[in-house]
């Protein structure tokens, strides 16, 4: 155990000097903020200078020019009467950035959100130990961190890998509650699930998924009463939340502090829900934003919730000691992030605009990594490779940000793959892509069809030679 802190925390010093050193890169042109970032800042600079959020004054006076230099502009509804204005990101995120912000402004914010970073990857790695032994788990941990997305998002001022070291300590506490449960594990885990939404409220289904097995686990354990408690917790936080954004949003959620003509999701029809499909190839095959496209030993993760379908098929549970344990993590990591995936396919406005590609599903990208860790034990070689390849798009990229014209937010380099980039579609809604998305959706069924289908036909001689004893 004490071995195993010990690497915990070499994971997190490393990636954290690694992290350390992107703050400040360009974003765009001489900027090294965009998107919402600079509102955030914003916000987080009024609760430390007011003492609130209401950040009407801070735009007439354009306090933001002290980190951010272009013309800045709010989204949220302003009422000129009360002369009040309320940026719809939230209050939790700029809460947490606050003591950052009054000790040491913007740079000490970004290195803040680098320490909570490589804390989600820390608590990522002791969730990969769960599934596979070292070396396997501390390479995938390694290589996932070091991982363009994850690299360009440490110290981006977005709640996402806050919330995303969150959810990787409730999973933690949750998955050793099911293995023992105390008041500690319990209700530290329902602690830290009821602090996602104050980050993000869509990211609330991954916290759900949590929530749910652990609740589950308990009703088995015959502790219902400990699991009641841990809910009120959550409900507690939930009353909490929405009284506040009642207060200062108008609604039930920040997003009620949009202006009358928008909408939270960008649809407002079930038609144009669905015509998001295509966006579920598209987060990691797109030209610009997949994931695929800028971390390709993410494949692995496919490779390990593959695993873990031909173990539910083959039943190892209960031919395999420990297989269970091993099956409840990489099964959790994979509910967590297949529901955000739906979340960010289906719901998000938008998943390409002025931020690093990804965004829409960072807050789980941790959490891929005990699957790209069995991934990676069952296909070392090509795991390696395909390591090789993540990490030099790494350097690439931070080279070309640091020292070139490049930027993480607009002109990106066509890391890892030069010249062959043009080879990735782009998810713009015209007929290829859709058509892409539809035939690898095919693919998939039919490959775990035949999967299914040859296992039975292996394992029926066996059932019959059992049926007869």
């Amino acid at each position: 155990m004490v071995r195993v802190s010990r690497r915990a925390l070499a994971v997190w010093v490393a990636l954290f000097a690694v992290y350390a050193a992107t703050v400040g890169m360009r974003a765009f042109d001489h900027s090294a903020y965009a998107g919402d970032e600079p509102r955030f800042l914003l916000t987080a600079r009024s609760l430390a200078h007011d003492g609130d959020v209401n950040v009407f004054d801070d735009y007439r006076s354009n306090a933001y020019r002290s980190f951010y230099k272009e013309r800045l502009s709010g989204q949220g509804t302003v009422d000129r009467t009360a002369q009040t204005q309320y940026e719809p990101g939230g209050l939790g995120f700029p809460v947490l950035l606050t003591p950052a912000y009054l000790v040491g402004g913007a740079t000490a914010v970004e290195l803040f959100l680098a320490a909570l970073a490589a804390l989600a990857v820390a608590l990522a790695y002791l969730l990969a130990l769960r599934v596979v032994p070292d070396p396997w788990a501390l390479g995938a941990s390694l290589a996932v961190g070091v991982s363009p997305p994850l690299l360009a998002y440490s110290t981006t001022v977005y709640p996402e890998l806050a919330a995303g070291a969150l959810l990787a300590g409730a999973m933690l506490l949750g998955l050793c509650a099911a293995e023992r449960a105390t008041r500690v594990r319990v209700y530290g885990c329902f602690a830290l699930l009821a602090l996602v939404p104050w980050m993000s409220v869509r990211l609330v289904p991954a916290a759900l998924a949590i929530a749910f097995y652990v609740v589950g686990r308990m009703r088995r354990q015959r502790h219902g009463l400990m699991a009641l408690m841990g809910l009120e917790i959550g409900a507690f936080s939930a009353a909490l939340f929405i009284a506040v954004n009642e207060g200062f949003y108008g609604g039930l959620t920040p997003y009620s502090a949009l202006p009358a003509a928008a909408h939270a999701t960008g649809a407002d029809s079930a038609g144009g829900y669905l015509g998001r499909a295509p966006r579920l190839a598209g987060l990691f095959l797109d030209r610009d934003v997949g994931l695929l496209r800028w971390a390709p030993v993410l494949l692995l993760g496919f490779v390990g919730v593959w695993l873990l379908w031909r173990g539910r098929q083959e039943r190892l549970a209960a031919a395999v000691p420990g297989y269970s344990e091993m099956a409840a993590c990489a099964g959790l990591c994979t509910a967590a992030i297949g529901l955000q995936l739906l979340v960010a396919a289906f719901v998000a406005p938008v998943i390409d605009g002025p931020w690093f590609a990804g965004r829409q599903l960072i807050a789980v990208l941790p959490l891929a990594i005990p699957l790209c860790a069995w991934g990676l034990r069952h296909l070392p070689r090509l795991g390696s490779a395909l390591g090789a390849l993540t990490v030099a798009a790494s350097v690439w990229l931070y080279v070309d940000v640091r020292l070139g014209s490049g930027g993480l937010a607009a002109g990106q380099p066509d890391a890892p793959w030069g010249p062959l980039v043009k080879a990735f579609p782009r998810f713009d809604g015209s007929a290829y892509p859709a058509g892409l998305a539809i035939a690898i959706g095919v693919l998939i069924l039919l490959f775990a069809w035949r999967d299914a289908r040859q296992w039975r036909r292996l394992a029926a001689p066996g059932l019959a030679a059992a049926a007869k004893r």
